[in-house]
């Protein structure tokens, strides 16, 4: 597939704004006010991805992510709109979030994405999904279609072009 980079329908990124002083800073990552209509975070968690190393691409068929990129270390971040019913079917989205630009990153349901630390250090995300993993009580099935393994992927990991 041919993708066109491009917004994608129902990505949100918010630019978050750090209020520093002599102590180090702050920013709100989660604020109910701001958040897209329709997502409530049902869980929170934290990860370390090393240097160099990718995490996805993969999507999900009902859960929408809230990634907090804030640093240490920056990502390239990437999405695809793969969705047979979206307007934006086709649009794929590359930026880079972190440490030196700190983001929320909200990417619904059925966008594959994918993250990628660029950094000399391990980098850390947040995530703020409104499903729960693997359902209350980790009873159900993990809600994630896995794409890096597949020898027919479409999804790449390229930086040509410009940040959309």
């Amino acid at each position: 597939m041919n993708w066109t980079d491009g917004p994608i329908n129902g990505v949100v990124v918010r630019p978050l704004k750090r209020y520093t002083d002599h102590r180090g800073w702050l920013a709100e990552l989660v604020r109910d006010d701001e958040l897209p209509d329709g997502h409530r975070p049902a869980m929170a968690y934290v990860s370390v991805t090393h240097p160099g190393i990718s995490r996805g691409p993969h999507e999900h068929r009902e859960q929408a992510d809230c990634f907090g990129f804030v640093g240490p270390g920056n990502f390239r971040v990437f999405m695809w709109d793969a969705r047979p019913e979206s307007p934006t079917q086709g649009q794929r989205m590359r930026l880079t979030a972190g440490e030196s630009n700190p983001a929320i990153i909200r990417v619904p349901a059925g966008v594959v994405h994918a993250y990628v630390n660029r950094s000399t250090q391990d980098a850390w995300v947040l995530n703020f999904p409104d499903r729960l993993f693997a359902g209350p009580g980790r009873r159900e099935p993990v809600d994630e279609i896995r794409h890096e393994d597949r020898t027919d992927n479409l999804y790449k990991l390229d930086d040509e072009g410009a940040d959309t």
